[in-house]
This record gives C-alpha cells, structure tokens and sequence, in this order.
C-alpha cells in the first residue's frame, strides 16, 4: 500500500514543490535566525555581502517573489497546453507520462520554492531600524533568483524536446523494458517458481470497492501466507478491472486474515500503470502506432517507429522463460501465485491492432513484418513460435482479403510465406537468437 501511494506521489505534480516548499520555509526561517544570532554578535558586515537596508531588502524581496510566481504560472499554463496537445495527437493516456517526468515536477518545484522563501523572508524584514536586516537571507534570495532564470531556460528547452514523439517512445519504452525485467526476469530468483498447481475452489476474497489493478505487494502476502501456513491464489492480474463485490483471489489457511491482507496488498485505482502492468506498457506503444495511423493524424513513420521500438521489450519476453506464476517463502512452499500475461497474449495484442488498422500503410506494415521476423529469431519456446506462426496465417489471410492489393502485394506474401516457413520448422538448437 505504501509503495503504490509513492508511486502515485512521485507521478504527481504535488509532492516534489512540496517537499521543496518544506525545505524552502525552513531554510528561510533558519538562515533568519542566523541573521539575528551574527546581529547580536555584533558582526554587521558580513563578508563578501553588501549591507542592505531594510527599504532596499524588501524591494528585492517582492521583486523576485512577484516575478518568479508569475514565471511559474506561466511557464505551467504552457506545460497544460502541451499536454492537451499531446493527449490528442499520441493519447490521453500518455499524459501521465508528462506528470510523472521529474523534470516537469523540479522546475515547478523550483519556482514555488523560491516563492515561498522570499515571502517567509520578506515577513521578517521590519521597519524599525533599529531592527537587524537579515542580510544573508535576502542574499540567498537573489542567488534563487539567479538559479532561478538557469531553470526557465532548461525548462523552455526540455518542453521543447518533450513534445517529440521520440522522446514519449523512449520514455515507454523504458517503461516497457523494466516492466518486462521485473515480470520475465532473466535469472528467476529461488523464491519465483515457474510451474504450480493451482488451488481446488477455496474461499474467495471480493473486492470491496471498484479500480483496476495497479499493484500488488508480492512480498507481503508471501509474508502473511506464510506466517499461517496458508496460500493465495490471485484470479485477477495486474491492469485487469474489478468491480466491487468481484472475487480477488482465493485463498487456504486463516481466511479472516489473508482476506484482509489480500484487499490491502491488491491496490485497486482510476487507470492502469506500467509499473507491474507489463500489458499496458505494450498496449501504449501500440496505440501510440494506431493513432499515428488515423485518418487525423495520417503519420505512418510515427508508427513504425513505435513498433520499433516495441521490439526491444517483445523480444526479452519472447527469448525468455515464461512468467514465474508462483512466489515461494524461505522454505520454498508457494505462498502465493500471480496470472501474469504470456508472451503469446502480449504479441496477439500487438498484431491484432495493427493487423486491424494497419495494412494500408506500406511504412507500418513494413515494420510490423520486421517486428515479427526479429520475434522469431529470438523465439525458442515451442507455444511462442506456434503462437507468432498463428499470428502471420491471420495476418496473411486479412492481407488477402484487403482492397486493393497495392503494387508491393507479392514481396508483402513472400516475406510472410517466408516467416511463416521459418516458424513451422523448429529452431536448431545450437544457433543462438537472432
């Protein structure tokens, strides 16, 4: 539970300006007393600071404060307009990728932090002469200010670079990457078991409100399961939908309390996320194709560099041992087994959108055939090369039935006919991946 409400922290455009904000409120209040402790030292002049007057301190004090709030409400107006932009053009769903970018968060924290440190400090500039300036508060107030003008610039060109399509691709595919490592791992660890019976009925444990799945603990309903010597099996997977009163999972051993750590470990919210959810990380890149391939948008190379960069995660998960359902205690009993998605799900997924919208783009339909062929080099699990072979017999028959055929309808046939011939045959053994 707590990990998940610090991913959805860190994802927000609150929890970093903050922080900040703390930092900013203590550090003016700090460096004010320090003001006050040198002044009762009799130190008036401190070096390298010019002395300012109490007039001349609050000048400059409302002066970055004013500017520096009216910089930041306009540079995020920007960053809004961006956004909406963004959403309509490669997906609604991809904003969450401009809340969650930390350097988004860092310059509005910025920004706020200064604000907010120049308007506690300038409350402690009084009138009175006889009252000490604090003049190394005000003096760290301009250097912010300083600082400052270097974030606006960073910021002007990081919002540059953030509207490329480039940049959103990498940015999911990254997702991709380290959703597959933690759901496909390369060397599964003693605790994750691959192959486990499953539960004969058992108690269900129903959702008590509405979401979809966006994390589970896996550690700790091992933990509980194994301290009553019972089991949980989960029948909802991550990014599925529930629906209050839906069974969860089922369960054996002390149901009372599993039960409770079930619905505590399994956090239930308004969208999916990628984070364990190695589906919606596929199925981002994958709309990100099929929007390009819209008649509004009409952007096939937007596309087929999606599915390029599809690849590099559908290869891992294709070359790798299927999903380990299972997690197992320190004494190697399962406590617990998760319904990951397969590698056969996640590629169908994949094809069938963009068998649905794509074949009338040469440029897409020409990567996704370049995606397959790389899936078959690196496939060498029977179930996956029969299910990519499936995969081209129905993308070859829907080719067929398309019209018009364009110009380029025998070499498209060969190269699946091809890769069709390669998946029938099994792999030799001895040949590495492709």
């Amino acid at each position: 539970m707590i990990a998940a409400w610090f991913t959805r922290a860190r994802e927000s455009f609150w929890f970093l300006p903050t922080v900040l904000g703390v930092v900013a409120l203590v550090a003016a209040k700090s460096l004010v007393a320090v003001d006050r402790v040198l002044a009762e030292a009799g130190v008036t002049d401190v070096p390298m600071l010019d002395t300012l007057s109490a007039a001349g301190s609050r000048a400059v004090l409302t002066a970055i404060s004013g500017s520096v709030l009216t910089v930041a409400a306009t540079s995020f107006s920007i960053t809004i307009s961006v956004m909406a932009t963004t959403s309509s053009v490669y997906g609604p769903r991809l904003v969450r990728n401009f809340m969650a970018d930390r350097a988004n968060q860092a310059v509005l924290a910025a920004f706020t932090g200064t604000f907010l440190y120049a308007l506690v400090v300038l409350g402690d500039v009084q009138d009175d002469a006889a009252a000490p300036v604090p003049t190394l508060a005000v003096h760290v107030a301009i250097v912010l200010a300083v600082v400052n003008v270097a974030v606006l610039v960073f910021f002007i060109h990081h919002i540059a670079q953030s509207v490329q399509v480039t940049t959103h691709e990498q940015r999911v595919r990254r997702e991709l990457e380290a959703a597959v490592d933690d759901v496909f791992p390369a060397d599964p660890a003693d605790h994750q078991v691959a192959a486990v019976p499953e539960l004969d009925g058992g108690p269900q444990v129903r959702a008590r409100s509405t979401g979809y799945v966006e994390h589970v603990d896996l550690a700790a309903l091992v933990r509980r399961a194994g301290a009553g010597e019972g089991r949980v099996e989960l029948v909802v997977g991550l990014g599925d939908h529930v629906i209050a009163g839906e069974p969860v999972a089922r369960v054996r051993g002390d149901v009372d309390d599993l039960a409770e750590a079930v619905r505590t470990a399994v956090v239930l919210g308004p969208a999916r996320t990628p984070h364990q959810d190695v589906a919606y990380a596929v199925q981002d890149l994958t709309e990100m194709a099929v929007r390009a391939l819209s008649p509004g948008t009409n952007d096939p190379y937007t596309a087929s560099s999606a599915l390029d960069a599809l690849g590099d995660g559908l290869v891992r998960v294709v070359s790798r041992s299927p999903a380990p359902r299972g997690r197992a205690d320190a004494e190697g009993t399962v406590r617990l087994v998760v319904p990951w998605p397969t590698a056969e799900e996640l590629v169908r997924s994949v094809v069938t959108a963009l068998r649905t919208y794509g074949l009338g783009a040469p440029v897409a339909l020409d990567a996704l055939l370049r995606l397959l062929d790389r899936l078959e080099g690196a496939a060498r699990r029977p179930g996956v090369r029969a299910a990519l072979r499936d995969q081209v017999e129905v993308l070859r028959a829907a080719y067929l039935a398309s019209e018009p055929l364009d110009a380029d309808a025998a070499a498209v046939l060969d190269r699946l006919d091809a890769l069709r011939g390669r998946l029938t045959t099994a792999p030799d053994p001895s040949t590495p991946a492709r």
